[in-house]
């Protein structure tokens, strides 16, 4: 009896640690299933999908983050020269004729073929000052854009006696099909060659500024972060951020998984989120699911290294940075620039500049209330470590617009009217808007007569039963392509830059 008395509570153990091992077996059995579930049902959808061309087919050579590092800016632009030779070749060769359709930006006879206009906006390219330069800007676009995204805030730069570098970043410019095997490092690379190019171009006198837009913003800060651990890399003086990928949506860590049912033939649709027509020449309307899940790894890189280099007191030496950002955001968590990113920043003369909702439109029954949250609310309580700039009406019942500027360290607020309006047919901007003036030829809402790149996007503004167009032409018609305070923007980046 003793000696039974003792094996009991053993068993006991024994037998509830068995019962755990047997429901995590079960649990991860439910698990494997939904999974499995899941791929397949995303594998059964896609076929449902528009067929893949050879452009989503195509995945060109590129240089890649090695060959990257150990090249040049005049190295990189010539094999950027035979990578488009090539594409063009393989796509003259791989574009039936019956898939050659009008707006077809690979199609030679299209008027949005890139490569019949006289500037060719999807290649990297330099703009020289008309007398002696006074800074170096490097300009970089964001994900599945061209450097015709930074034309008018490089031209801007030039005009005021900067340089700009604006490189096109692997992977874009040519076919989609190249994003569904580039890494985000690949990016970076390319980054820092275009910043040796800058130090170069300095001299070593010259302030360096650093634009990023979308994607580009987080390479922009994800540059300056490496910087600041690794002396040999050229130093920034300032950052300029627009609509930074600062946060996205967590989901974005699991993009990769949507695409696993890719590696049999049948189901290639699913490394893909969209397969559209492409019929604008500068950015990719279809969007494969490894862009998405190298977006999210580029962004969670940056907070982790901004949050390390808090703690070790080294983001105080971080230089300053202005940052555009539209208070609704389809593409990336607007409260993130402000939470994950400007509420660790040192007093370093930072600001953040906000585009408020148009509060007049009169439309505040049909918008979600997320939508109609105060920017107060998303900034916290002054005073800050930044200063915050909210451009919004100016009141009840009026269109015009102020800027609503608390100074870093202050709480009081000061109003300066902007001698701009909201447009009354607009309710807010967007995450593609904020880099395009209302006059630019593609994007515009009022197109420069002089420019013509083969179809005005910015003015289709069609009415009729949704679904019934191209998927990328629902989306065009509704999503603001243009900011009607770009004048506003330029202002700012004037005085930062005559600040340096």
């Amino acid at each position: 009896m003793t000696a039974t008395a003792t094996i009991e509570p053993h068993t006991g153990r024994t037998g509830w640690l068995h019962r755990l091992r047997l429901y995590a077996q079960r649990i991860v059995l439910v698990l494997l299933a939904l999974l499995i579930g899941a791929l397949g049902m995303r594998a059964w959808m896609s076929r449902s999908t528009p067929d893949l061309q050879p452009w989503h087919r195509l995945v060109p050579e590129e240089l890649d983050a090695r060959a990257l590092d150990a090249a040049d800016w005049s190295q990189y632009v010539a094999a950027e020269n035979h990578l488009f030779a090539d594409v063009a070749r393989d796509m003259e060769h791989a574009v039936a004729p019956d898939e050659r359709a009008h707006f077809n930006r690979y199609n030679p006879d299209s008027p949005v073929y890139p490569e019949r206009f006289a500037t060719r906006w999807n290649r990297s390219h330099v703009l020289e000052p008309e007398a002696a330069a006074v800074g170096v800007v490097v300009l970089l676009h964001g994900l599945t854009d061209s450097p015709y995204s930074m034309r008018h805030l490089a031209e801007d730069y030039r005009r005021r006696g900067f340089i700009a570098l604006v490189p096109r970043l692997p992977a874009h410019g040519t076919v989609p099909g190249a994003l569904t095997r580039i890494e985000w490092q690949d990016w970076t690379a390319a980054t820092r060659m275009a910043m040796r190019e800058a130090a170069r171009r300095s001299h070593g006198s010259l302030p360096v500024h650093l634009v990023g837009y979308s994607n580009g913003g987080a390479l922009a800060v994800k540059y300056a972060l490496d910087a600041l651990e690794n002396p040999a890399l050229p130093q920034v003086e300032r950052l300029v951020l627009l609509s930074p990928m600062i946060g996205v949506n967590r989901s974005a860590r699991y993009a990769g998984i949507a695409g696993w049912p890719a590696i049999l033939p049948p189901f290639a649709r699913t490394a893909w989120l969209d397969i559209l027509p492409e019929f604008n020449p500068f950015k990719y309307n279809s969007f494969p699911v490894n862009a998405a899940r190298q977006s999210y790894l580029l962004t969670d890189a940056v907070q982790r290294q901004l949050l390390r280099l808090k703690a070790s007191g080294d983001l105080a030496r971080l230089p300053p940075v202005l940052t555009f950002q539209s208070l609704v955001d389809a593409t990336v968590i607007a409260s993130a620039v402000a939470t994950a990113f400007y509420a660790h920043l040192p007093a370093n003369g930072s600001a953040l500049v906000l585009f408020d909702i148009n509060r007049e439109a009169n439309l505040e029954p049909f918008l979600r209330q997320g939508a109609l949250v105060a920017p107060s609310a998303m900034l916290g309580a002054a005073p800050r470590n930044y200063g915050v700039t909210i451009v919004t009406n100016a009141g009840p019942r009026t269109l015009e617009i102020v800027a609503r500027t608390t100074a870093a360290g202050a709480s009081q607020e000061i109003i300066r009217p902007l001698n701009l309006r909201y447009p009354a047919d607009v309710f807010s901007l967007s995450h593609i808007a904020l880099p395009f003036p209302e006059s630019d030829g593609l994007y515009g809402r009022t197109p420069d007569p002089a420019e013509n790149f083969g179809v005005a996007l910015g003015t289709l503004g069609m009415r009729g039963e949704r679904g019934v167009m191209a998927g990328g032409l629902d989306i065009t018609t509704v999503r603001l392509g243009s900011n009607p305070f770009f004048a506003y923007v330029i202002e700012r980046t004037a005085a930062a830059a005559s600040a340096d």
